[in-house]
């Protein structure tokens, strides 16, 4: 993908640092600032694996003080919508959708007259608002951002470390605060993100970004264990941790419900879909039917970007299949 370097934006380069041996490696995101209620320090028990033992810089909770940049496409920025919305802070926070398509400008915020979707910074490009935070970065560009309007700053470009800010920080400002995070099971919450993180949220990613056969054979018997495990535990429980979804249950969801119009075709991910999982399916739609997280899911959307990558799809045509039926039965009440 394209990249800044030194400030500047190329189009033609790809981020080397994401690649070793063939095998696909996220690069760590930059901007890990915190919110916190009063502006005062981060709850040590909060903070996510790669910044335990530090001390971020913190910043208050303000109702219409910080904006979210995101793109209905990706699994990262739909945490943050599902989190906005599972707390009510729609009038908080308010939110910059990129289009689906990623460009050669990367994601992009230009409707169809021309004129930017950010009426505050008047972006046409992601990349610009990064250069706003920093002139000089060299790296990726990726959703989702949580800017800060006041200081015209990004304050943090990591959806792990957001969604503990939304589930913590702003209560009150949330119309129905929810503890996603709770004490009694964050460790249990901790080990199924660690599961399911490297073998299945990125393990997609290793697969369809593999650039040797043993690298992509790693990555897809990776993904297809932990579904298969997945499937197993969710025989005889509704969610992974507690009789109500936490932060482990919806970090798992989206992936899932990209799962079959995207991963399973385009990243080769193809031994079984989602549909074929009996558990694993119920358990996604009733996730999708929980209140407020259908409207933070576009298939049409994903679809539209992940079949827009080039370099996976050198034709850019969508398909049109596979059928989804969201609203179905789910038929998961009965378990504990």
């Amino acid at each position: 993908m394209p990249q800044l370097l030194n400030g500047r934006w190329v189009e033609d380069e790809v981020a080397a640092s994401e690649m070793r041996d063939g095998a696909f490696h996220r690069e760590p995101t930059r901007f890990r600032r915190w919110i916190t209620a009063d502006g005062g320090p981060v709850d040590p028990s909060l903070l996510t694996p790669e910044l335990a033992g530090t001390s971020p810089e913190t910043l208050p909770a303000e109702a219409g003080r910080y904006r979210l940049y995101v793109a209905k496409i990706c699994p990262w920025a739909s945490r943050t919508l599902i989190w906005r919305a599972l707390e009510g802070l729609e009038d908080a926070i308010s939110v910059v959708v990129a289009n689906p398509e990623l460009g050669d400008n990367g994601w992009s915020f230009r409707d169809a007259d021309g004129t930017s979707r950010d009426e505050v910074e008047g972006i046409d490009h992601l990349w610009q608002l990064y250069l706003k935070a920093d002139r000089t970065l060299t790296g990726k560009v990726s959703v989702p951002v949580l800017w800060d309007t006041k200081t015209r700053t990004i304050v943090n470009n990591e959806s792990a470390d957001i969604v503990r800010m939304l589930d913590t920080a702003f209560d009150a400002f949330a119309k129905h605060p929810v503890d996603l995070y709770p004490v009694e099971h964050r460790a249990a919450i901790d080990d199924w993100n660690a599961r399911i993180y490297g073998s299945l949220n990125n393990g997609v990613y290793r697969a369809g970004f593999a650039k040797t056969q043993a690298a992509y054979e790693a990555a897809f018997d990776d993904v297809f264990a932990t579904l298969d495990a997945l499937d197993a535990h969710l025989t005889t429980r509704r969610f992974l941790v507690a009789e109500r979804p936490l932060e482990a249950d919806f970090r798992l969801f989206v992936t899932l419900v990209r799962f079959d119009a995207a991963y399973h075709g385009l990243f080769k991910c193809n031994l079984r879909r989602i549909a074929e999982y009996p558990a694993l399916a119920g358990y996604m739609r009733d996730l999708h039917q929980w209140p407020g997280v259908a409207e933070t899911v576009s298939i049409d959307a994903i679809k539209r970007g992940y079949w827009s990558i080039r370099h996976l799809n050198p034709t850019g045509i969508v398909p049109k299949g596979p059928a989804f039926d969201f609203d179905a039965p789910h038929e998961r009440g009965s378990l504990g």
